[in-house]
């Protein structure tokens, strides 16, 4: 995290246990960071056993560096096996009694690339789905009885925009499932609500945030990158933290009338 960290600490999550998915490297490990240093009791979660031990390493540095009241707590956790996450749902709430803050951050293009629609095979559609959506529905399906009890809860959907538009990468299930992600939003804020529970997505633009962002930046060469930087309103590719502030925003109470909604966090690529 940068130097500003002790600048914006403050308890506004303290007592307040949220789950983040993903939760491994990039984006999910700087949720996560932002939540702790702000005292959340953070429950990170992720399928990478060895990245998910540097989230915490991490994120229990931080804590120390600004004194926090925050703690980190990690589980490894197959998303895609809806009785897995079930499972995990109800160790959480046995040990922590509450959930009231969720993000799914899990997703990617679980290491495909671009090919033709008319090559892509029924596996690699399933395998993207599966991780954007499906487990986002399984999470929050596991989590709502929960937050309806309470009559209080805060969802926060990561998608892309991908889901708006269209993907840079090409691959056409991870659009497909991204934007499928955005409908579910907009239904559960719908369906949720009455409970006092808000859901809200955050729709990220081009982030060095893990390997395979990496790994798509690095072939696109040198005037290709230029191009897309040129494209961003701001004129510069976002970094995690771009991602989290806008995820702490919705999972506060200064968004307690505000559901339903995607804020584009893309530096003004996408400017509906």
């Amino acid at each position: 995290m940068s130097g500003s960290v002790n600048i914006l600490h403050s308890t506004v999550f303290k007592n307040k246990t949220a789950i983040v998915t993903g939760a491994g490297h990039g984006i999910g490990r700087a949720i996560c960071q932002a939540f702790a240093i702000r005292g959340a009791n953070v429950i990170a979660v992720d399928i990478l056993e060895e990245q998910l031990q540097g989230t915490r390493e991490e994120v229990t540095s931080t804590i120390q560096q600004t004194q926090s009241q925050g703690t980190i707590h990690t589980y490894r956790v197959d998303l895609t096996q809806s009785n897995r996450v079930q499972e995990f749902i109800n160790d959480v709430i046995k040990q922590f009694q509450s959930v009231e803050i969720l993000v799914n951050n899990a997703g990617g293009v679980v290491g495909q690339v671009h090919q033709p629609i008319e090559e892509v095979t029924d596996d690699e559609w399933h395998k993207v789905l599966e991780i954007n959506l499906y487990a986002c529905f399984y999470m929050t399906r596991a989590v709502a009885p929960h937050m309806k009890e309470r009559q209080y809860g805060r969802i926060v959907n990561i998608s892309s925009g991908a889901g708006r538009s269209s993907s840079l990468t090409g691959i056409q299930a991870y659009t497909g499932s991204k934007a499928g992600q955005i409908g579910f939003t907009r239904q559960m804020a719908r369906e949720l609500g009455p409970y006092g529970i808000t859901v809200n997505n955050v729709a990220p633009g081009f982030v060095l945030s893990n390997p395979s962002s990496i790994k798509q930046w690095e072939a696109m060469g040198e005037e290709k990158q230029q191009q897309l930087i040129e494209s961003i309103s701001l004129k510069r590719i976002g970094k995690p933290e771009d991602i989290a502030h806008p995820v702490l925003f919705f999972a506060s109470d200064y968004s307690a009338y505000v559901s339903g909604q995607i804020i584009s966090a893309d530096g003004g690529l996408q400017l509906f």
